[in-house]
């Protein structure tokens, strides 16, 4: 039972993040919006992190899953990519530079901000 809660919790979040994505007429995804509703009820302690850490957890074991009709829609749509499939290479090898080492400093950020707390405590 408390698997069928913990999804509910994310099925109702994400269904809201659908609702507010069909009335604001934004090019963001639904799934975003629901992330940024997820993230302020976390954050607010509206959802307790023990709420949905388990099916969370195993959503993100699956995600490499997920992934699969994208990479068979890239597939059906080789024909329109052939022309620029360089340019799409290089693009994708290049932000994910940018997002390993945004990332990484974001990290070193956080680590050393951490350690500077726990130093003024003492």
């Amino acid at each position: 039972m408390k698997y069928m809660n913990q999804v509910g919790i994310i099925l109702g979040i994400t269904f809201l993040g659908e609702m507010i994505h069909s009335i604001i007429p934004l090019p963001i995804p639904a799934s975003i919006y629901g992330l940024i509703i997820m993230l302020f009820c976390l954050y607010f302690k509206l959802v307790k992190v023990e709420n949905v850490k388990q099916t969370g957890g195993f959503l993100i074991e699956i995600m490499p899953l997920m992934f699969i009709p994208a990479a068979v829609g890239l597939l059906t749509a080789w024909k329109d990519l052939k022309s620029i499939w360089i340019t799409i290479i290089i693009i994708t090898i290049l932000t994910t530079i940018i997002v390993m080492a945004v990332t990484g400093k974001t990290v070193q950020a956080i680590i050393s901000k951490d350690k500077d707390r726990k130093v003024e405590r003492k």
